[in-house]
């Protein structure tokens, strides 16, 4: 498994256990997530336009998830988890 799945699957599994999560370790895995998603982007080719970006979004949601609700949290580390699958597969056929 490469280390972009095993963060896909941390990301799921702490959104599954966010109950369990302190409020410095939920901000850590968002803000690798979001690190992750841009990394991935830049590798892909995939550029940000000038207009409203997802990642933006993920980015603010996440600000306020850190006073929010589990589920708002939750939410966030499973968007996230889902636009690093989505890039990884795209990464996957520039490649292959």
């Amino acid at each position: 498994m490469s280390s972009i799945t095993d963060f896909i699957a941390e990301l799921i599994r702490a959104a599954n256990e966010i109950g369990r999560l302190t409020p410095a370790e939920r901000t850590k895995l968002m803000v690798r997530g979001a690190r992750t998603i841009r990394e991935l982007r830049l590798m892909t080719g995939i550029r940000s336009g000038a207009g409203r970006d997802a990642l933006n979004d993920l980015e603010i949601a996440a600000l306020k998830s850190e006073k929010g609700s589990h589920q708002d949290a939750q939410k966030v580390l499973l968007e996230m988890a889902d636009m690093i699958r989505m890039l990884k597969i795209v990464l996957d056929g520039k490649i292959g």
